[in-house]
């Protein structure tokens, strides 16, 4: 079983990324910028946080503070980015840095103290810190932008779709494999099984 918790939230978190990716990809690009309320987050401003966030937490992982002093969580939360590929570019550096400190970790890596706030979580505790967070703000998106897609292009089995769904599940052999493999793939238009 080495390495396979690693392995596993990996694909875990990438099939989020894609979630993100799928439903932006739905919308006008003033979508991205609605603010439906004044307590509410535009889908941009999400984004700003989630970048702000991994880019504090996953830079120098192992040997700085999670919080970083040079992190303005504040100012994530001020609506400023002004195009979509701006977003996409906060959107895709966050996400680099997260997932690529992932892919350095070790098993050896898992019951080492790393410091939050100066709150001591191991490594598991970290990622599953953030296996609960990032998820939180994706469903946030995809939820933003289901409400204000014209025509939407379900991310999980269509509604009316999962006995048909779930009888080409069965009609396979059983196999190992992570849920997520096959909807993981950028060449893949298999909808999402969330």
């Amino acid at each position: 079983m080495q390495g396979a918790y690693l392995k596993s939230v990996i694909s875990q978190f990438t099939y989020y990324k894609v979630l993100g990716e799928k439903a932006m990809a739905q919308v006008p690009d003033e979508v991205l910028f609605r603010q439906y309320t004044a307590e509410s987050n535009s889908i941009a401003v999400i984004v700003k946080h989630l970048w702000g966030n991994m880019l504090s937490r996953w830079t120098d992982f192992l040997s700085s503070d999670g919080e970083k002093p040079w992190r303005d969580r504040e100012g994530e939360f001020t609506d400023d980015i002004s195009s979509r590929e701006e977003l996409l570019s906060k959107w895709d550096a966050g996400w680099a840095v997260f997932l690529e400190t992932l892919q350095t970790l070790t098993d050896d890596d898992l019951s080492t103290i790393v410091y939050i706030r100066h709150q001591g979580h191991t490594v598991l505790e970290a990622i599953n810190r953030q296996l609960a967070h990032y998820p939180y703000h994706v469903g946030q998106i995809v939820y933003l932008c289901k409400l204000a897609a014209g025509h939407w292009e379900s991310l999980s089995i269509p509604r009316g779709q999962s006995a048909t769904y779930n009888a080409a599940k069965f009609a396979q052999p059983r196999h190992r494999e992570h849920f997520t493999d096959e909807f993981i793939k950028p060449d893949n238009s298999t909808e999402a099984n969330s």
